[in-house]
């Protein structure tokens, strides 16, 4: 992250990162097998940092997602991965 950015900007990265991974059905449902999330887990948290960080760390460890959703989203993928790290610290 770039100076003076955020645990706000890491967030609204994050929820647009998760909106693009749930888009699809099976990236969404490879989430949830990958990160112990229920459907109704990821709807009850979904603004908590720690589901937002799993959802990028999940995309992270899939490069071709990660560029592709960086590119969905208006954004970087080394941006995703910078807001993962502060949402792990929040």
């Amino acid at each position: 992250m770039r100076a003076g950015e955020t645990n706000e900007d890491a967030t609204a990265l994050a929820l647009a990162a998760l909106g693009w991974t749930v888009s699809d059905a099976a990236r969404a449902h490879r989430l949830l097998d990958m990160t112990g999330l229920t459907p109704a887990d990821l709807r009850a948290r979904a603004g908590e940092p720690s589901v937002l960080a799993a959802v990028l760390g999940f995309l992270e460890a899939y490069e071709p997602d990660l560029v592709a959703c960086a590119e969905a989203i208006g954004s970087r993928p080394a941006a995703l991965v910078a807001a993962r790290e502060r949402l792990e610290r929040a």
